[in-house]
């Protein structure tokens, strides 16, 4: 029998999201584990569709993406953050936010390089480093304030720290970095050759009257930072599967060699779709009051249970102790709630290299209302 060589990614199985919601559907219960909306987009979006559709816009887009899509993209992030963006040669069409982070790590980050990065941390990030020969180096925010020690972070730092990777607003925990975070970041990186990985998908969905600071807002971070965003979050449309990637053209320059053998170009119609449904403005500055409301209402549904609220300032997560309720462990707790309770959640220990279990679970709260009153009845005889 022929020997195989061994799997590049040896420790690496299907992802928690997949888990959690293949349970669901054995058990027949509300999935708020995976993290996307269960309603439908804006129908005027979907009517941007059928018309290029039937125009016959049905053929390749240029590698970068649609013009017209970027120079929108490049409004997008002036008006937001202040900062210039050149539309064909600093912004690239993506196929979702997982594949610009990707492509990202894929061009710049070689052999031996250190990434730092941040847990609980979005699952892509160390498999994708570690399979271009990279070295993850991981700083645990805990529960359950997840606040980061920039000393500790700056002690990771050596001489072969080549990318740092941040995301914010942050999958799972809902935090967001603010003005000292991003302080201390230009402290660190300063007189350093280190790049910058932003995941910024959830920029829009910042609650409470907070304000989203993206690394593109300052300029000693933005010259040596590549920043991705998400369509999918943003227009409720994540089977589409198209982001984009922000960066300096030099960094887009490596980034475009990665992404033409990638995926080379994204779905053509929906780039015009989102081009012509992005040119009001109002079509996602309303995001946050949006989320809010779910938000607002998913916590105070659980206010009157044993579950613990931890603070939500972003993202369309909540995070949730249940240390009161069990002391198993939380991958064993959110498959017993999923099977006994029907209810499907994701252990935050899956977003720690360690499996670190602190009894935390994280719910989507980007669900219809009758989908969230459901599952609060559900909760609620814990």
């Amino acid at each position: 029998m022929i020997q195989l060589p061994l799997s590049k990614l040896s420790d690496v199985g299907t992802t928690i999201f997949s888990q959690m919601t293949q349970l669901a559907q054995e058990h027949e219960a509300i999935n708020l584990s995976q993290g996307f909306p269960d309603f439908m987009p804006d129908p005027a979006l979907l009517d941007y569709v059928d018309h290029f559709i039937k125009k016959g816009f049905n053929q390749y887009a240029p590698l970068g993406g649609m013009i017209g899509l970027k120079e929108e993209i490049a409004r997008k992030i002036e008006d937001s953050h202040g900062a210039v963006y050149h539309p064909d040669s600093e912004i690239t069409v993506t196929a979702g936010g997982t594949q610009a982070i990707f492509t990202a790590i894929a061009a710049l980050v070689k052999k031996d390089d250190e990434v730092i990065i941040f847990e609980p941390a979005y699952d892509c990030y160390e498999p994708t480093v570690e399979l271009f020969g990279g070295i993850v180096k991981r700083f645990e925010m805990k529960a359950p304030d997840y606040e980061i020690d920039w000393n500790a972070v700056k002690g990771l730092v050596s001489e072969h720290t080549r990318m740092i990777i941040i995301n914010n607003p942050n999958n799972p925990a809902g935090k967001i970095l603010h003005e000292n975070d991003l302080k201390e970041l230009i402290n660190i990186v300063r007189d350093t050759s280190i790049l910058i990985l932003s995941d910024e998908v959830y920029e829009n969905i910042v609650f409470d009257g907070k304000k989203h600071l993206s690394i593109s807002q300052y300029p000693e971070l933005r010259e040596r930072s590549l920043m991705v965003a998400s369509f999918g979050k943003l227009f409720h449309v994540t089977g589409w599967k198209t982001g984009y990637c922000a960066a300096p053209k030099s960094l887009m320059d490596e980034f475009r060699k990665v992404h033409q053998f990638n995926v080379f170009s994204v779905n053509t119609p929906m780039q015009l779709a989102l081009a012509e449904y992005m040119k009001n403005p109002e079509h996602y500055l309303h995001l946050g009051s949006f989320f809010q409301e779910k938000r607002d209402f998913l916590r105070q549904g659980l206010a009157g249970t044993s579950f613990e609220l931890l603070d939500c300032e972003g993202t369309y997560f909540q995070a949730v102790s249940y240390s009161k309720i069990s002391d198993q462990d939380d991958l064993d707790f959110a498959t017993m709630l999923t099977a006994n309770h029907k209810v499907a959640t994701v252990p935050f220990s899956s977003f720690y290299k360690n499996r670190l279990n602190e009894h935390v679970i994280r719910l989507c709260f980007a669900k219809k209302q009758e989908t969230l009153e459901r599952a609060l009845e559900h909760l609620s005889k814990l």
